[in-house]
């Protein structure tokens, strides 16, 4: 059993049991097979039974389980261990299964780790771990998400803006920093700058930038401004603009949008620009704006630009 053997199994669900037949043979009884297999390195074989006996109030046998796995260095292995302890009310165990591997500078360790801290009361350490790999766009919005946790807001839209270059584009990752920065200002009671910088910009009259402004728009409940900005661009509609119209009362609107939907080539970008909670469920945190900015905190040689 090592690292990339494992890291083969999971990319490529070939010359192994995937996931569904082991659930199958769990299902028809066959749970001696399971076991014997998570033994032999079958990866999910042993997620499942681990999982099985965590259920089963035996946590001790789950590790031990998992522990050849753990100790190949392979990330995954670990990531699954933390979250059955997490789920087990051993967050702290957790945490330090984990952090090594987020102190080494893996970009999925720090997004967990970052998030996990945070989970925890955690905020101040998770904010320090994750400004480390800031420069990475997926550490980097993990950063976002827990910097109302950590009352770091304005740090955040400031180590953010040092890595957005003055003529970055649409699709490039600086983007998203520069995406994600919009609502930190807005947080800090800069909305008016915020919404001023995303109109501004010189690809403001693209559909991507449409998302960012009228995201912006619809978290300081401006509803009408944020449907208007999308109308501008038909091929980017969704149920997000759908959804818009019908807080506004305009259920007709709605429904003319979800069903005339004009052909795109490609799927309708998603729109990013609300933060998930530290948490990760994926619910979006619409943060309202409190105008309480201290700007003597702000760093003086940076600049929101």
């Amino acid at each position: 059993m090592d690292a990339a053997d494992l890291e083969r199994q999971a990319r490529t669900l070939s010359g192994c049991i995937p996931p569904p037949l082991v659930a199958r043979l769990l299902e028809l009884g066959h749970e001696q097979e399971v076991e014997s297999q998570a033994g032999q390195g079958e990866w999910f074989c042993a997620r499942a039974w681990a999982q099985l006996l965590g259920e089963r109030g035996r946590q001790d046998s789950a590790l031990e389980v998992l522990a050849p796995y753990v100790a190949t260095g392979w990330w995954p292995a670990a990531q699954f261990q933390a979250e059955l302890l997490e789920g087990w009310g051993r967050a702290q165990e957790a945490i330090a299964l984990t952090r090594p591997y987020a102190q080494a500078g893996d970009r999925m360790a720090l997004d967990f780790v970052g998030r996990l801290l945070a989970r925890h009361d955690r905020g101040a350490e998770a904010f320090e771990l994750l400004r480390s790999g800031v420069e990475d766009w997926f550490p980097a919005t993990a950063l976002v998400d827990v910097a109302e946790a950590a009352g770091r807001d304005e740090d955040a839209a400031a180590l953010l803006t040092a890595w957005i270059p003055a003529d970055h584009r649409c699709d490039t990752p600086w983007w998203d920093f520069f995406r994600m920065r919009l609502p930190l200002m807005a947080d800090c009671g800069l909305l008016d700058e915020a919404i001023e910088q995303a109109r501004a910009h010189h690809e403001g009259d693209t559909g991507y930038a449409a998302w960012s402004l009228s995201d912006l728009l619809a978290e300081a409940g401006r509803t009408e401004e944020a449907v208007a900005v999308l109308e501008q661009h038909p091929a980017f509609n969704s149920p997000v603009p759908a959804q818009r119209l019908i807080d506004l009362g305009r259920i007709n609107d709605a429904v003319r949008v979800l069903q005339n939907r004009p052909p795109t080539p490609g799927p309708a970008p998603t729109p990013t620009n609300h933060r998930s909670d530290a948490g990760g469920s994926g619910q979006t945190s619409l943060r309202r704006v409190t105008p309480t900015v201290n700007r003597d905190r702000l760093p003086s040689d940076l600049d929101w630009h």
